[in-house]
C-alpha cells in the first residue's frame, strides 16, 4: 500500500475516545505515547525513579478506571497530566517525601514565547554575563531553591518551566483558573528571587571575610 493511501495515527484526543467506548486495544498504545514524557514528568516530581515508575503504572490504571469521565474533544494532555499529579501527590503524601530532587530542565517560554533558563528570571546582582562555571553552580542553587518551595507553587513551576506546559493546560491539569497560575507562577518567582538575593549576599560575607 502505498503512503497515500495510510491512514493517519489516531490523535491522542481520539485514542482516549476509542478507550472510552470499549476499544481496549487502543490502551497500550497510549501508554507507550506518553511513557517517556510522563515518565520523566512523574521522576522530577517526585525524585525517586521506582516511586516514579509505580505511579506512572498507577496513573494508566486510573486512566481505565476514569475513562468515561473524559469528555470526547477535550485535550488530553492536561487530562493525563492532571490524573498523574493527582497520583503523585498522593504518593507522596504516603512516604512524607519531598519531590524534585533530579530536577535537570530549567528552561520555560518566555512572553514572546522562546525558551529561557529559569535562572535567567531570577535577577543576578553582577551586570556581566555568567561565565560556563557560574551558569552550572546557578543551575545547581535553582534547582535546591525549586525544591524548597511549597508544593502548591512547586506544581507550576514544574508544570511551566520544566514540561514547557501553556498556561491554559496547567489550569486544566491542576484544575485551578488561569489567573491562579499566573499568581503562583509569580510568587514562586518572588520566593526564588528572595532566595536568590539572600545567597548571594551570604557569599559577599564569606569572600569578604
Amino acid at each position: 500500500m502505498s503512503d497515500s493511501h495510510r491512514q493517519p495515527p489516531d490523535s491522542d484526543e481520539q485514542l482516549l475516545a476509542r478507550l472510552r467506548d470499549g476499544d481496549r486495544g487502543v490502551f497500550g498504545p497510549l501508554v507507550r505515547r506518553y511513557e517517556r514524557e510522563l515518565y520523566g514528568y512523574l521522576r522530577r516530581y517526585i525524585g525517586d525513579d521506582d516511586l516514579a515508575d509505580d505511579v506512572f503504572q498507577n496513573t494508566f490504571v486510573q486512566v481505565f478506571l476514569k475513562i468515561q469521565q473524559y469528555e470526547p474533544g477535550r485535550p488530553a494532555r492536561p487530562w493525563l497530566y492532571a490524573i498523574a499529579t493527582n497520583q503523585a501527590i498522593d504518593a507522596l503524601r504516603k512516604k512524607n517525601r519531598r519531590a524534585d530532587r533530579r530536577a535537570d530542565a530549567l528552561v520555560a517560554p518566555d512572553d514572546d514565547g522562546e525558551p529561557r533558563p529559569l535562572f535567567e528570571l531570577i535577577p543576578s546582582p553582577d551586570s556581566g554575563p555568567p561565565d560556563q562555571a557560574d551558569r552550572a553552580e546557578q543551575r545547581e542553587l535553582v534547582r535546591a531553591a525549586v525544591d524548597r518551595l511549597p508544593d502548591l507553587l512547586r506544581q507550576v513551576v514544574l508544570l511551566a518551566y520544566f514540561q514547557g506546559m501553556k498556561y491554559r493546560d496547567i489550569a486544566d491539569a491542576l484544575d485551578i483558573p488561569v489567573g491562579t497560575v499566573k499568581s503562583r507562577l509569580h510568587a514562586a518567582l518572588v520566593k526564588l528571587t528572595e532566595e536568590w538575593a539572600g545567597m548571594n549576599a551570604e557569599c559577599e560575607v564569606r569572600n569578604a571575610e
